[in-house]
């Protein structure tokens, strides 16, 4: 899951065109209908941090868990996270210090956990610390947005002060996504530092998620297709996922 260590720099800058105050108000109010209004949330990797304030400004107490120290120490620079603890850590390995109300994670942190084993250990912990009927929101890019929308193609953009060329690939066989990315980053006036990265993701059926929700001892509550309340649909490019701490369940696969 090592990734995000040039491209944290200038994450923020070319992911400018995520609305993400809009995707944060469709969060918070799948929350508050899911009967969480308030308390402890957990974001889970929480990169530099937008989601995370943003759900501060709503009045939730925050924690912000991420894998890469260079995308945390952009999160700690923003002088409106006072409050926020932010902890870098797995979320493979997370350690909290209580349980919490709710934990979200979106912008397809899921989709970097390659194996169904993983999936099962992230959705456990987090049953773990939720308080008794608490809250997981996640999302997840799809299959159809790999195989159909990004697939073999390149993408490439440029700025004033940093460029990038991503060489994307899709393995159909084992639904695996490769982001294959070359960072141009301006230090001084005449030098250009560039940066290689490779991100994998790997596409899971709604199925697929439901069976590791229910090995994790969780309840799958719903799923909608992003930004809607509609179920997903064959073209749907990310989905959100809605679950519940499921301690009866819990208990049943503790003894499995």
């Amino acid at each position: 899951m090592e990734a995000y260590t040039g491209f944290a720099q200038v994450y923020d800058e070319f992911m400018d065109n995520i609305p993400y105050e809009e995707w944060s108000r469709y969060l918070i109010g799948l929350l508050k209908e899911n009967g969480v209004t308030s308390g402890l949330v957990c974001d889970l990797g929480c990169g530099t941090g937008k989601v995370t304030r943003e759900l501060k400004k709503a009045g939730y107490d925050m924690i912000g868990l991420d894998c890469s120290e260079e995308m945390l120490s952009i999160a700690r620079e923003d002088l409106s996270q006072e409050g926020i603890l932010y902890l870098k850590q797995d979320m493979r390995e997370m350690e909290l210090f209580g349980t919490i109300a709710a934990a979200v994670s979106i912008c397809d942190s899921m989709n970097y956990l390659l194996e169904k084993e993983d999936l099962v250990k992230v959705f456990s912990l987090v049953n773990n610390y939720l308080d008794e009927n608490g809250l997981f929101i996640f999302d997840l890019n799809t299959e159809y947005k790999f195989r159909t929308i990004l697939a073999d193609n390149t993408f490439a953009e440029n700025r004033e002060d940093a460029a990038f060329v991503w060489d994307n690939y899709y393995y159909e066989e084992e639904q695996i996504n490769e982001y294959d990315l070359n960072l141009y980053i301006q230090e001084t006036p005449d030098l250009y530092r560039k940066y290689s990265e490779i991100h994998y993701q790997k596409a899971y059926s709604l199925d697929t998620i439901k069976e590791c929700l229910l090995q994790a001892g969780m309840v799958f509550v719903d799923a909608y297709d992003a930004f809607t309340k509609e179920p997903p649909g064959t073209d749907s490019e990310r989905i959100y996922v809605i679950a519940r701490e499921g301690h009866q369940a819990g208990k049943y696969y503790e003894n499995k």
